[in-house]
């Protein structure tokens, strides 16, 4: 099977706000104000939250249904702590990231425990977005750069 490729483009509005497009649809970056935005969308990191909790979704009830297990309800909630002392520039000893992610997910399903832990282990290995957060991912940087010479 041949890769998918999926991208964004955009461009920053203001020192907090991203606008970009990705297919049909566009997505809009912010910042809480106490983070110096004006609150106006989510802010990148819960889109990773948002972005992991649907991948799960759609994983969860794939391979569900290729064995044959009834699921009635899913509820996926995640969280996690981010020390913003790194990004704000007032440390270089904490970790930009999430230092840790908690992900809830309550399966409402006649199927017995075995079953369902066989799904998650299953799902954990197949979801790219967990698959993502979990091993580290090539990122190459490509810059231009508009800048008058005298």
């Amino acid at each position: 099977m041949s890769n998918l490729n999926f991208s964004i483009n955009g461009k920053s509005i203001r020192p907090t706000l991203y606008e970009g497009k990705t297919r049909q649809f566009t997505i809009a970056v912010d910042e809480p104000e106490t983070l110096g935005g004006k609150d106006s969308f989510p802010n990148p990191v819960e889109y990773i939250l948002a972005g992991y909790a649907g991948c799960l979704n759609v994983v969860l009830n794939l391979v569900a249904k290729e064995k044959n297990i009834q699921l009635n309800d899913i509820k996926i909630n995640i969280e996690g702590d981010i020390n913003p002392a790194k990004f704000l520039g007032f440390s270089e000893k904490e970790r930009a990231g999430f230092q840790f992610l908690n992900v809830y997910i309550d399966i409402d399903s006649p199927s017995s425990d075995q079953e369902i832990d066989e799904l998650i282990h299953v799902v954990k290995e197949r979801c790219p977005v967990n698959d993502n957060l979990s091993h580290p991912t090539p990122i190459n940087y490509f810059i231009t750069t508009n800048t008058i010479l005298n």
